[in-house]
């Protein structure tokens, strides 16, 4: 996928079973959700993490802002995926999606979707990309609320997901 490219973010692959990508436009969360099934994988899960009105300490969010090294980040999904494959060798489907740019409450910022034949390893997939994505993958977030904003308070150091990031 080429910088930004909202187009292709809004389409499955045609080949293959992973799915990622990053766009400034909503991310397509009931076409990975279909997407993912597959006939042998009786498991899917899938995790959309949306922006929501309140953080520890703050109420009336009304708005998030994602940025993100954009260079690195359809590569450094695919490692995700790759990671969570190696973990769980019977996942069938994953996708990982990030949105970038300003999103209003509601909107969602992440999807994760995988299956698998069964549950658990379609459970502790899912888990371990989101998890591993937001340690990995150099997206950043700023929230906006009554009366300030900031680029998160907590800074976060992006590892390597091939260094043995826990599920």
């Amino acid at each position: 996928m080429s910088r930004m490219d909202p187009v292709a973010l809004l389409s499955p692959p045609s080949v293959g079973d992973t799915w990622v990508g990053l766009s400034s436009s909503p991310l397509p969360v009931a076409a990975a959700t279909d997407w993912v099934v597959r006939p042998d994988c009786g498991g899917t899960v899938v995790f959309s993490g949306t922006a929501r009105d309140h953080a520890d300490g703050r109420s009336g969010v009304h708005a998030l802002t994602y940025e993100a090294y954009e260079a690195q980040v359809v590569p450094r999904l695919l490692v995700v995926a790759d990671e969570a494959r190696k973990q769980w060798p019977v996942i069938g489907r994953i996708a990982l999606l990030h949105r970038t740019g300003t999103l209003a409450v509601g909107e969602s910022a992440v999807v994760v979707a995988v299956s698998a034949p069964h549950r658990d390893e379609a459970f502790a997939g899912a888990r371990y990309c989101i998890d591993t994505l937001k340690q990995t993958v150099p997206i950043w977030k700023k929230e906006a609320w009554d009366g300030g904003e900031s680029w998160g308070l907590d800074a976060q150091h992006i590892v390597d997901a091939t260094r043995g990031v826990e599920p």
